[in-house]
Order: structure tokens, then sequence, then C-alpha cells
């Protein structure tokens, strides 16, 4: 089928790219942290999720092959853009669905970094809108511009752990990607996330997060609540690979699902690696 096909060929792209060539990243996780690209310099994330969706008829399951791509900008801005590619798999007598979904524009900013022996945690913000690029006739798209904010605090348990936490707010819109997230129309929708990260050694960071939201009208939206269990590998400096289990509550979350992917710094590729890399 169209859908196993597409997540073969994104598994082969996430290993291939790595096999060849390491990173510090967020992935696999959807709570965001405040780090930003450095100033000048270009950083890609991509992820492939395998979904079973619930309470989600006649749409069993869903892969999500997300590219992202960053650059830094002065003043500990960041620009981004990312763009997914979805197959949406129905049951019989239905037919499935493949394409490009919307299209996310966004700038992150942090506003204040965690000092050593201070209480205030590191702090930063981001702002999306997304664009209605998603055929919806196939459910690829919400046909919506959203406007999302996003308030992002991390701060260090420990040398080696993390807890980073989201608040963020659509003022229209919805977090929906393909037939997984909040649907809403009118109305605002309240995100939230929790993660927790340990770095075991100098290459690998393990760690599990809750993420959710809640639409203030039931009749508009849908309350999402999920967990994941995952981490990431440096496999040398630059470029990292990520991996996560995940599973949730509610019919805006998957019931279970898988993801694999990968962090890089474009300009590090060609550099030589460095004699004690690890994920920072």
């Amino acid at each position: 089928m169209r859908l196993s096909i597409c997540f073969r060929l994104s598994l082969c792209l996430a290993f291939a790219v790595c096999l060849r060539m390491p990173l510090q990243a967020q992935l696999p996780f959807y709570t965001d942290d405040t780090g930003v690209t450095e100033r000048g310099k270009w950083h890609f994330e991509f992820f492939n999720e395998y979904d079973a969706l619930q309470l989600q008829y006649p749409n069993l399951r869903q892969n999500t092959a997300n590219f992202k791509l960053n650059y830094g900008l002065p003043h500990n801005f960041e620009l981004d853009v990312d763009i997914p590619f979805l197959s949406i798999q129905r049951t019989a007598g239905n037919l499935a669905s493949d394409g490009w979904g919307d299209t996310n524009l966004g700038v992150k900013w942090t506003f204040h970094h965690e000092s050593k022996g201070k209480r205030l945690p590191s702090l930063g913000a981001s702002f999306y809108t997304e664009f209605p690029t998603g055929d919806t006739r196939q459910q690829l798209g919400s046909g919506l511009a959203d406007y999302w904010l996003n308030f992002i605090g991390q701060k260090s348990i420990s040398e080696k752990t993390r807890i980073t936490g989201n608040l963020g707010i659509l003022f229209a819109g919805n977090t929906s990607t393909g037939a997984i997230g909040l649907e809403n129309t009118r109305g605002q929708v309240y995100t939230g996330g929790l993660s927790m990260l340990h770095d075991f050694n100098s290459r690998l960071t393990l760690g599990g997060e809750l993420y959710g939201g809640y639409a203030e009208n039931d009749h508009l939206g849908k309350s999402q609540l999920q967990a994941m269990v995952g981490g990431q590998y440096a496999l040398r400096s630059g470029l990292s690979f990520c991996f996560g289990l995940l599973g949730g509550k509610y019919v805006a979350s998957p019931q279970i699902g898988g993801q694999i992917g990968f962090a890089m710094d474009f300009p590090d590729l060609w550099a030589s690696a460095p004699r004690h890399g690890g994920v920072q």
C-alpha cells in the first residue's frame, strides 16, 4: 500500500543520511526547547512518524514525513519553515490520501539564557503562521490560516538533566496535521507540553514528555493528550539520530505510534570530526 511504501522510503532516507554522515535537537519530542540555530547557520530536521488512529473512521493509520529548515538570525532569533508529507490509510472501499500538507513559517526568540546558580530558567517564545497549502478534499490540510504563539521555559536540575515546558495559544485555526490534532474553526486552542531529558553520556540522551491541547468550545475542537518516550544519539558533531514511541488518549491523539528522524547542522558536515563530540 502507498502508506507503507512512504514509510519505508522515509525510513531508508533517515538511515541513509545518518550512516553517511552527527546534533543537538529537541527531536523527537513535541515540546520545543529554548535553543536556536547559531547566527548565519542552517539547521535541518527530518522525522517520520507512523500512527495508528483512534475513533477516526474511516481513517485507520497515518504516516507523517516532516521536513524542517531553520536559519539563525542576529540577537538570538531563528527563522523556521516546515512542511509535512502525509499519507492516510482508510478502511476498505475508501481511497487513501497522500500529498503535501500545510506549510508552517515561524520565528523563534531566546530572550533569556539560564545562568548557573540562578533560579530563573532559560526563556524563549515562538510565533508560527500555518498556510493552507494542503488539499482539504483529501484531508491533507485544514483549509485555514493558523496563528500560534508559544512560550518556552527550560531549567537544568543537574548538569545532565533538564526540564522543558511549553504553553501556547492558537488564536485562530487548529493544530491538525492530517487526521491528527485539534480541529477548530473559531475560538482559541490552548496547548502545553512538559518534557524531561537526561544525558546518559556525551552521545546518548533519553527522556519523556506529556503533550496536549484543549479547545474551549467542544463543538469546534477536540481534547488531545499524548505521552512519548524516546531520545537522540549523536553520531558525530553536527548529526544526531532521533527515535520515539508515543501513545495518546482522546480522538485528536494517535492510539500508538513510532517516530524516527535526524537533525543536522549544515556547516559541520564538511568540518573535521571533533575529538570529543556529543549532545550539548
